[in-house]
């Protein structure tokens, strides 16, 4: 029951990492108003919440339940999956660092540098990678 629950969090993680992303890029443009820039703000907190439940649940999933931990960790597939999900990670520092330094602006409308949006951007496209990944080590690709 442990590796039912894990599981399941760890899609709700998944879930709600990939909206919160989502929905991060389609509110933030090159002039937001500042309304717009505090939502952008609080979806970034979901993001950063859930980016913690995808990774606690998932070494746990790696090392605790689940499938032997060889199975994960002598897969290549597995290793470029995960440096992906850290890239997302290291990615959005930037972005987050420059929310939380301007949430408490009084202009009322905010241009964001276009680099904030092309971080997202990069983002976005390694979180399409991720999946295909993972549908493939479970295919058992990456194994000798």
């Amino acid at each position: 029951m442990t590796d039912i629950i894990i599981r399941y969090f760890h899609f709700f993680g998944i879930i709600f990492f990939s909206s919160s992303l989502v929905f991060e890029h389609l509110l933030l443009k090159q002039k937001i108003t500042n309304e717009n820039f505090k939502r952008v703000c609080s979806v970034n907190i979901y993001f950063i919440v859930s980016a913690l439940i995808v990774f606690v649940t998932g070494i746990c999933l790696w090392l605790v339940v689940g499938k032997d931990a060889s199975f994960y960790t002598q897969n290549p597939i597995f290793h470029i999956k995960i440096t992906l999900f850290l890239l997302i990670i290291l990615i959005s520092l930037l972005p987050t660092r420059y929310f939380l330094k301007n949430k408490n602006t009084q202009e009322d409308i905010i241009n964001v540098p276009k680099k904030m949006i092309m971080f997202l951007r990069v983002e976005l496209l390694f979180l399409i990678i991720i999946p295909l990944l993972a549908v493939l080590m479970s295919q058992g690709y990456g194994l000798k």
